[in-house]
């Protein structure tokens, strides 16, 4: 578990090993079964996740009662609502498992502490960050740009492990599609 996390630092920033097993100190390390919920709706973000093994989904109801998924974290992901995160208010989100996952949870004191301590993890989240955001830009393109077919092998061709392991109906509500349109779709590209 430590691993992943520690070789994910290297990636963006320079680090010690022998800092790193403080740093982990600041982590809780929590296993959760598919379904279960880390973040209700309502309730005031605390905690940034990240995923060393499994699934998670964030995601909003509509007012029809529809699940709106918005962000997806495998292996090697950070998830939380940021806004609620850095703000400390509550969150308008949900966080669910949609597999059997392995996480590390970093709450927001123990993240100020490690930044104060630890100026180059805060360097590692300002990289995750500048990533993340690049990457909700280059999606609200495609949304605006593309017909609801292109959105859907663009997404396929750039995110392969997303398409062949989360569940279709999670992935055409992340897309805004309908689960028989991506079913139509899967069937045109396998023929």
């Amino acid at each position: 578990m430590e691993e992943k996390l520690y070789s994910h630092l290297k990636k963006f920033v320079k680090i010690k090993k022998s800092d790193f097993s403080e740093i982990l100190s600041y982590f809780k390390k929590k296993t959760v079964k598919k379904k279960e919920i880390l973040m209700n709706e309502g309730q005031q973000c605390k905690s940034n996740y990240f995923v060393v093994s499994g699934c998670l989904h964030m995601f909003f109801t509509t007012e029809k009662g529809v699940e709106q998924t918005i962000q997806f974290g495998l292996e090697n992901w950070w998830l939380t609502d940021s806004l609620s995160f850095f703000n400390q208010s509550s969150t308008a989100y949900n966080i669910q498992a949609v597999e059997d996952s392995e996480i590390l949870i970093l709450d927001y004191e123990k993240q100020q502490e490690l930044f104060f301590k630890f100026p180059v993890v805060e360097k590692y989240f300002r990289i995750i960050y500048q990533i993340a955001y690049g990457a909700a830009i280059q999606r609200t393109k495609y949304i605006f740009s593309c017909s609801k077919e292109e959105i859907y092998f663009n997404f396929k061709d750039e995110f392969p492990e997303f398409v062949n392991r989360v569940p279709q109906y999670l992935l055409a509500s992340f897309l805004g599609l309908t689960p028989e349109y991506v079913s139509k779709l899967r069937n045109k590209s396998v023929s």
